[in-house]
């Protein structure tokens, strides 16, 4: 089940992840599923069970680039196939549960190399969203098509972060940056 083309119609943010620049932060929104790929998955599964950790459903992480945490099955290829390298194995920054990285600050030291994740219980997190250049790259290449891209979603993040501003005319300030 690839992520919803409608995201994030029905989710509400969570929390935010923040990016240690002091400036950049991203949301994950949910509710999140378990009827999800992740869920299924017999990596995903023994993975979590052998950390002693509960696999519950965790949303989606980012907003222009959106990584659906349910679908995630540790793959690596977004992140093998980033040119900019917007993702990391956030568990190689910070090797804590997935339920616990809201409100986290992290530096973007995690790996991006596809064989270095932990485990099949880290998933790929787009800390550096802003620095997409909207190739597509990681859609095209993830097997669950658990990412969407989309820089029109930033009206979303915007209202979620409360900073968005309507011009006279209906255009947002930030559509063309």
């Amino acid at each position: 089940m690839p992520i919803d083309e409608n995201f994030p119609q029905g989710l509400k943010p969570l929390g935010k992840i923040f990016h240690a620049d002091g400036e950049h932060f991203h949301f994950r929104w949910g509710p999140g599923r378990s009827d999800a790929e992740a869920f299924s998955n017999h990596e995903v599964i023994e993975a979590y069970k052998a950390r002693g950790e509960e696999q519950v459903p965790l949303g989606v992480s980012g907003t222009m680039v959106a990584v659906d945490w349910d679908s995630c099955v540790a793959d690596g290829a977004c992140i093998e196939a980033c040119p900019v390298q917007v993702f990391q194995w956030y568990r190689t920054e910070m090797d804590i549960p997935a339920t616990e990285v809201v409100g986290k600050t992290f530096a973007g030291t995690g790996s991006s190399v596809k064989e270095e994740r932990k485990d099949y219980t880290d998933k790929a997190d787009p800390i550096r969203e802003h620095d997409c250049i909207w190739c597509m790259a990681c859609v095209s290449v993830c097997p669950p098509q658990a990412i969407k891209v989309d820089q029109s979603n930033l009206e979303h993040h915007e209202k979620a972060a409360g900073t968005y501003v309507k011009l006279e005319g209906g255009e947002n300030p930030h559509a063309h940056d």
